[in-house]
């Protein structure tokens, strides 16, 4: 019973009653204010994106978010505390310390008739990053995921003078039923975007003074690992999403247009398990 409703009489019961109603209004009040000043505030200072990778991290399957220190078998079983953004992670900043990634010794490295370069880092999204002379960042698919996307229907990207974040949005592709969110590598400023056919999508200049962190990503010895398990994934997402046990090879190659090979997949899922996005 409320004040202005009829019947209603000053005594314990009431008192009590209103006490508590006018503590919940409180609390709630208090909690809605609080979630708009920090959305405002997280607007205002760009980290939308961020905050929307780390609620889709939580998504994704507990198999997907496992450490890269699982990857290398430092580690039986680990899920990422970071997000897949180590350069926040003290127990990769042991390890390291400890076991230092080897320079590789090789250009680039084949893995199931793969190519991949090892002039570069690679992010778990299937992007890679190298670094340019001129201090820029060059931005591009690895293999597998060009060989995920084939031919793309079309690309979004962005314009110059846009901010990239580390795991927000670098473009989409579009690809039969699917609309891919293709994860960014680094943070930084679009300074130049690719034309069609070439090999790489984006050039982004560090932000501020300093140089890029690129502690995130994955290089030399622990591309082989890592590809080996986003294999084993692949496999197991088209045996579901096909209806049926995967071939993904072609005289032991895995064929360039993986979507083309599979035109009953639910190719919107496939992309989503691959690229990151629950």
């Amino acid at each position: 019973m409320l004040p202005w409703i009829y019947g209603f009489h000053w005594n314990a019961g009431h008192v009590i009653f209103l006490g508590a109603f006018y503590t919940v209004l409180t609390v709630v009040a208090t909690t809605l204010i609080v979630a708009a000043r920090r959305s405002r505030r997280a607007l205002v200072e760009g980290r939308v994106e961020d905050i929307g990778w780390h609620s889709d991290f939580h998504d994704l399957p507990p198999q997907d978010r496992v450490c890269r220190h699982v990857l290398t078998g430092e580690f039986k079983s680990r899920e990422c505390p970071n997000a897949f953004d180590c350069r926040h992670c003290e127990t990769h900043a042991k390890l390291i310390a400890l076991n230092p990634v080897p320079e590789p010794e090789a250009v680039e490295e084949e893995i199931l008739g793969m190519t991949f370069p090892l002039d570069r880092f690679y992010h778990r999204g299937h992007t890679w990053a190298r670094v340019e002379p001129d201090g820029t960042v060059t931005v591009g698919l690895d293999d597998l995921g060009q060989r995920l996307l084939g031919v793309p229907d079309a690309v979004d990207l962005p314009q110059p003078g846009a901010r990239l974040s580390v795991n927000g949005t670098a473009f989409r592709v579009h690809k039969r039923d699917a609309n891919v969110r293709v994860l960014s590598p680094v943070d930084g400023e679009v300074v130049e975007t690719a034309t069609p056919g070439a090999d790489w999508y984006l050039r982004v200049k560090t932000p501020g003074q300093g140089e890029m962190d690129f502690r995130h990503l994955l290089r030399g010895a622990e591309v082989w690992p890592w590809l080996m398990r986003e294999m084993e994934r692949l496999q197991l997402t088209l045996s579901t999403e096909a209806g049926a046990a995967a071939t993904l090879a072609d005289g032991g190659v895995p064929v360039k247009d993986i979507a083309a090979a599979y035109p009953e997949a639910n190719w919107d899922a496939v992309c989503g398990e691959m690229f990151l996005e629950p």
